[in-house]
């Protein structure tokens, strides 16, 4: 199936946030990363992190470590851009980090309206796996150019405390937990040679399908084969059969709707936050396609 990038390009004019039509624009080669850079300062603290919606379901103002995950999204889509603040945003990491090393599910919040049950309920004193590795993971990507987060004292503690955790997963683990544990892998890959058999172990908790459903989430919520490997040439891909990576860029190619945009399958909290994940989705999915030589 054809992906219609002209109605995509609508649909992000018409319902995105400025953030995310910025991304847009930069996957089209039609902005710089100064823009997408100044888009995403809205969202910035003082502190160094991020907050204000930045993480759609979590609407508070303060810095939130579900927030830094989307920062650190913008600075790997500007490479070989070096963003300013992405070394600052690596100290504000560190001074929230545990003892251990690890990133809590979500820090206290000081404004609840529109936001998920599940970032009220955290508990900020005990770490999140969870959190943790999809944050590194992300941070490793920024780091292929970017020396400073490289270097940066927070990313070897956090990467420290995710092999420690992944080590001792001895039954299936949750949806997400799953799914954040192997984009860690695959992303720390080429940097550490433990990591070829840890993501050998997890990878017996992964369906041949590559299909894992969601606890507690929608009727049709699942992690799905392109969650876990959207890159080509990643040891993640490993995990599947070609022919299950096919069909399943088929199957994301097919969720574009009449409006031009992508859905979002997962429950949604708030009017503003169920338009944000969908701008955010149509990002993501045209760059998975665009890299994955669909487009």
């Amino acid at each position: 199936m054809n992906v219609d990038l002209s109605a995509a390009e609508a649909f992000m004019a018409a319902h995105a946030r400025v953030l995310d039509r910025r991304r847009f624009e930069l996957l089209l080669n039609r902005t710089d990363p100064a823009a997408a850079l100044a888009a995403l300062d809205g969202y910035r603290n003082p502190d160094g992190g991020y907050g204000w919606g930045l993480e759609p379901d979590l609407r508070s103002p303060e810095s939130q470590p579900g927030a830094a995950l989307h920062a650190f999204e913008v600075f790997e889509d500007i490479a070989p851009v070096i963003a300013p603040n992405a070394s600052a945003l690596c100290d504000w990491l560190e001074s929230v980090s545990l003892p251990d090393g690890g990133l809590p599910f979500a820090l206290p919040l000081t404004v609840t309206a529109g936001t998920a049950p599940w970032w009220k309920e955290a508990d900020p004193s005990v770490s999140a796996l969870q959190t943790t590795a999809v944050t590194a993971a992300a941070a490793w990507r920024v780091a292929a150019h970017d020396p400073a987060v490289a270097a940066h004292p927070w990313l070897e503690r956090a990467t420290r405390y995710c092999l420690r955790a992944i080590e001792a997963i001895d039954r299936a683990p949750l949806a997400y937990v799953l799914l954040f544990a192997v984009r860690f892998l695959d992303a720390v890959y080429d940097t550490r040679p433990e990591v070829a058999d840890l993501l050998r172990r997890l990878g017996k908790y992964v369906p041949a399908d590559g299909r894992v459903r969601v606890e507690g989430g929608t009727e049709q919520e699942m992690v799905r084969p392109l969650d876990f490997a959207p890159y080509p040439d990643r040891p993640a891909r490993d995990l599947f059969d070609p022919a299950v990576i096919s069909a399943d860029l088929d199957r994301l190619a097919t969720l574009q709707q009449d409006d031009g945009g992508w859905i979002v399958d997962y429950a949604t909290i708030s009017p503003a936050g169920s338009l944000d994940w969908r701008g955010h989705t149509t990002v993501r999915a045209v760059d998975i396609l665009r890299r994955n030589g669909r487009l």
